[in-house]
């Protein structure tokens, strides 16, 4: 098989959330007339972790200076800004508080401010009445202000990254879930629930929450396996007690940044996430169990590891998503004139977090080229602050295994 006529594409992406659209929107501006496909399971775009999520564009300041995480959150949020801007999709800089409320918190926050300068990150250092300038109801001994982080609508944004992506030339269609897939010297052949075989020159994968199991169907070893953690949230009640976004300090030991408050697009105030364990990828709620997804993330020895080498961090995760008066007991650390009653459960999300098999949890993008494939095999947060730049890299990457022998 040889020649565009053979192919429906040139270049095939699985996944239809902010990171796959922003692929197929990069792929049609770097290399106009090029084929793309966009094959997403569900009836449209964005519909788990980016619909799922806070809506923080993050400054990139939690990150390993130099790592791709902090490089594309640093850019990212820049030009996401600037494509919300240009597309008159909801957003605003808010800004945001990262407070210490213990004295043995003071070291990670003075770390953090280190952290943030590296990464060219713009922060000042607050003291406990300057704190309360920026959030009156908020307490603690010391907090820094990063003023380039904001909230937006991702949803909105992944609508449009499929909208232009469209109008380049490019198909998106919904509710394709593939099945299988055939890799051969001359390119892919994937094939759909639906019966429908899509050939194409080159795949990526980009699907979340799915990922390492459509980088088997491909016949590779990801060396990794999706766990999934569901984050739970409450919305405020009294959103008048926050004015902007408020997180604590995280321990870095995890890539989980603690329950925090949020201030929507919206005018809406989320708490949370935490994270705790689910039992089905798309595990939106305690009643959401997928007995097989359940059994592959026990049978994948990692899961076992991780849970022995942080059982305390868990078991905290877990009464808090049990206990409504413990979850609250975390929040008002930060905001002490919250009760119980000021917390309204809300949606939760769910994240796809790769595990590798000594346990460690992968702290960077993780993002691997196999013959005339690219995977995307981590992808959580700041993934959808960092969108746009790891979209051009994953179709760097795309365009360059069109040349695979």
């Amino acid at each position: 098989m040889g020649g565009r006529a053979g192919f429906d594409c040139e270049v095939l992406v699985i996944g239809g959330g902010i990171v796959g659209l922003s692929t197929a929107y990069a792929i049609t501006r770097a290399a106009p007339g090029t084929r793309v496909v966009v094959l997403e399971k569900e009836p449209g775009p964005a519909r788990h972790q980016t619909g799922h999520n806070s809506g923080v564009i993050h400054s990139g300041i939690y990150y390993r200076p130099g790592s791709l995480k902090a490089r594309y959150a640093v850019r990212g949020a820049a030009e996401m800004v600037a494509f919300c801007a240009e597309h008159g999709i909801a957003h605003e800089v808010t800004g945001k508080l990262i407070v210490a409320t213990g004295r043995a918190e003071l070291p990670r926050l003075h770390a953090l401010v280190q952290r943030g300068r590296e990464n060219g990150i713009p922060v000042r250092e607050l003291g406990p009445a300057q704190i309360m300038e920026y959030e009156p109801e908020v307490r603690g001994l010391a907090a820094i202000r990063v003023g380039t982080t904001g909230v937006c609508d991702f949803p909105a944004v992944a609508r449009q990254l499929a909208e232009s992506a469209r109008a380049a030339g490019a198909s998106v269609r919904y509710g394709a879930k593939v099945t299988a897939i055939d890799r051969r010297p001359w390119g892919v052949a994937v094939r759909t629930a639906a019966g429908e075989t899509v050939r194409a020159r080159a795949l990526v994968n980009c699907a979340g929450l799915h990922c390492d199991r459509v980088a088997r169907l491909t016949g590779d070893d990801p060396g990794m396996r999706i766990v999934p953690f569901r984050g739970e949230y409450y919305e405020l009640a009294r959103p008048g007690l926050v004015r902007g976004l408020v997180y604590p300090v995280p321990d870095p030991a995890f890539p989980f940044l603690g329950v925090h408050l949020t201030r929507s697009v919206d005018g809406r105030v989320h708490v949370g996430p935490n994270a705790v364990p689910a039992p089905a990828r798309e595990g939106y709620s305690w009643s959401a169990i997928r007995p097989a997804e359940l059994a592959a993330t026990l049978g994948w020895p990692g899961t076992w590891h991780l849970a022995r080498r942080h059982w305390r961090y868990g078991a905290g995760e877990l009464h808090r998503s049990l206990s409504r008066r413990a979850f609250t007991t975390a929040v008002r650390r930060l905001l002490p004139s919250v009760t119980g009653a000021d917390l309204r459960p809300a949606a939760a999300g769910v994240r796809a977090q790769a595990v590798l098999r000594d346990g460690t949890l992968v702290d960077d993008f993780l993002i691997r080229r196999a013959p005339r494939t690219v995977h995307v095999l981590n992808a959580p947060s700041p993934a959808a602050t960092a969108a746009l730049p790891i979209g051009r890299e994953v179709a760097r990457q795309a365009l360059a295994a069109l040349a695979d022998p």
